[in-house]
């Protein structure tokens, strides 16, 4: 089968591009033919063999540009054009799209349509969906500048991001948002897609408000990939001997979102507790300045494992409606307990009192009550450690199977 992956970003970025990048990988050794589709860029590691990709678009680049950008992110035909040449050249199965917004543009659709009329042959198109776009115009269901959650763009409803100023808190930005989504919402863009990935049921739950997707629409869990454990360790044993003895962990970004605001607050009120925090973001300062809190920067791969793996329990403390947070499964996954709020998809991979226990988004007290219960009380996160031991996420060997079976093949 010939798999045609398109995403914005051909380098590693976040966390679609580590999507992608793991599962083309996995599907080339599975016997599968994998090329990419997105922007040229210095750092650009997948590719395709016609060599054809859309202009890095700099968001910082001269007025004449930025003039220009407005149209450019709502319909590229750049984009259209570019990827033209590399479906005539490698005549894709499937075209697995990813993060696709601002910077190439759901306009490649028709374009792949155009290619399956021109040559008689039919093309399924698969979309994963790394966010909740199709529904709300900022990608998020909150409402940046106060942090409310927010379903007042379901249905269709995408004045509410203007109103709201829901993107960068600009009435600019946002109105050009809120011109996107009804844009393809009249032209009925999102029907042309054969299947839509949602690694998880709540996302699914979203996108089944939009009456084109409805019926589209597939819930798997992301996969879990295990860290190369043939990496060199100085990494681990340099950071192991900054490690207080004991330690309660949080791994991500240090952002607002993320709930690091509020955890902080907890931090300042647990002196007797030992914080470490992995990760990199807005609020690293802040932090850096609470005295019970050990900094350990970004953190990957074996040196992360153990990280998680040594810490008494973990702490995922999101505000927002998380679709199906790495974290949450990777903390379980190598044994490790874990205290995460109750929003999106994370009820559906953390069983309460079982792996872990969940707490109301936002609320302080109950999140450092329950801190404390934990820390006080080893044998509680005995218990939940034992429990984790029984669950199973999918390896990207089962997660690739499924995907061919349900999404590619269907």
């Amino acid at each position: 089968m010939k798999i045609l992956m398109v995403n914005k970003f051909l380098y590693p970025n976040g966390g679609s591009e580590t999507y992608i990048f793991e599962l083309g990988k996995k599907l080339h050794e599975m016997g599968h033919e994998v090329q990419y589709f997105g922007m040229e860029h210095e750092g650009r590691i997948v590719g395709n063999h016609a060599e054809s990709y859309t202009a890095n678009m700099d968001f910082h680049s001269t007025k004449l540009q930025k003039i220009l950008y407005p149209f450019k992110i709502i319909y590229s035909h750049e984009a259209r054009k570019k990827i033209r040449p590399v479906l005539d050249d490698f005549a894709p199965d499937v075209v697995h799209l990813n993060n696709i917004n601002f910077q190439i543009t759901p306009s490649i659709l028709y374009e792949i349509k155009a290619y399956e009329k021109q040559n008689k042959r039919s093309v399924r198109i698969v979309c994963t969906a790394h966010d909740y776009q199709w529904v709300c115009p900022n990608h998020m269901m909150m409402i940046p500048s106060d942090g409310t959650l927010c379903f007042a763009c379901r249905g269709g409803r995408f004045g509410a991001c203007t109103k709201n100023r829901c993107i960068h808190n600009s009435r600019i930005r946002s109105l050009l948002g809120s011109l996107e989504a009804f844009y393809y919402k009249n032209r009925r863009t999102y029907a042309l897609v054969d299947t839509v990935i949602c690694p998880s049921e709540f996302m699914k739950k979203q996108l089944d408000t939009s009456p084109v997707l409805a019926k589209k629409t597939l819930m798997l869990h992301n996969f879990v990939t295990p860290p190369d454990t043939e990496e060199e360790t100085g990494a681990w044993e340099t950071i192991k001997k900054r490690l207080p003895e004991r330690y309660v962990l949080y791994f991500g970004r240090f952002s607002e979102e993320k709930g690091v605001r509020t955890l902080l607050k907890v931090c300042k009120n647990m002196t007797n507790v030992s914080f470490v925090f992995a990760g990199t973001g807005p609020l690293t300062e802040e932090v850096s300045r609470v005295s019970n809190i050990r900094n350990a920067g970004f953190v990957r791969g074996k040196a992360l494992k153990e990280l998680i793996a040594g810490a008494a329990f973990s702490l995922y403390p999101s505000e927002w409606y998380e679709n199906c947070p790495f974290s949450v499964m990777e903390s379980q996954m190598y044994g490790t307990p874990m205290i995460a709020s109750s929003l999106g998809g994370i009820p559906e991979l953390l069983s309460d009192g079982v792996t872990g226990e969940l707490f109301e988004a936002g609320n302080a007290a109950q999140l450092q009550e329950k801190i404390a219960r934990l820390w006080d009380h080893p044998e509680i996160c005995q218990k939940y450690r034992e429990n984790c031991k029984n669950i199973k996420f999918d390896t990207i060997e089962e997660y690739c199977g499924k995907i061919i079976k349900q999404a590619y093949q269907s």
